[in-house]
């Protein structure tokens, strides 16, 4: 088996133009788009980890903003938002600089979640 190392890749056509053939070898399709631009994992409303995301912003009881570093170029990103045990929801409010997540009980009430993951692919500006 043949081994690749790099620092960087690098598309021929554009520079953010990286075909990946699919398991069966019929298509293909441009590996920036299969990767996730912005990750999240925070405890008790705090950040703990994270990639492109500044900071958590406490909104209120059971909400919090989550704040992307580098921008998405426009605010029809896909988003997946999980925690413990609550019914967490990713708002209906959309912006290219953060995301809007709640979490809630089972009678529908807010409630601060003790540790929560969110994950956003699309693109960056």
């Amino acid at each position: 088996m043949s081994e690749v190392k790099t620092n960087k890749l690098t598309g021929t056509t554009s520079a953010g133009d990286i075909d990946v053939t699919s398991e069966g070898g019929a298509v293909t399709f441009q590996l920036q788009q299969g990767l996730a631009k912005s990750w999240a994992f925070y405890q008790s409303q705090a950040l703990t980890d994270s990639l492109n995301v500044s900071s958590v912003t406490d909104v209120l009881t059971g909400a919090l903003y989550i704040n992307f570093a580098n921008a998405f170029s426009n605010d029809d990103w896909a988003g997946h938002h999980t925690t413990d045990n609550r019914m967490p929801y990713l708002q209906d409010t959309r912006s290219t600089v953060l995301a809007y997540v709640i979490n809630r009980n089972s009678s529908n009430s807010l409630l601060d979640a003790n540790m929560g993951n969110a994950t956003f692919h699309g693109d960056l500006a």
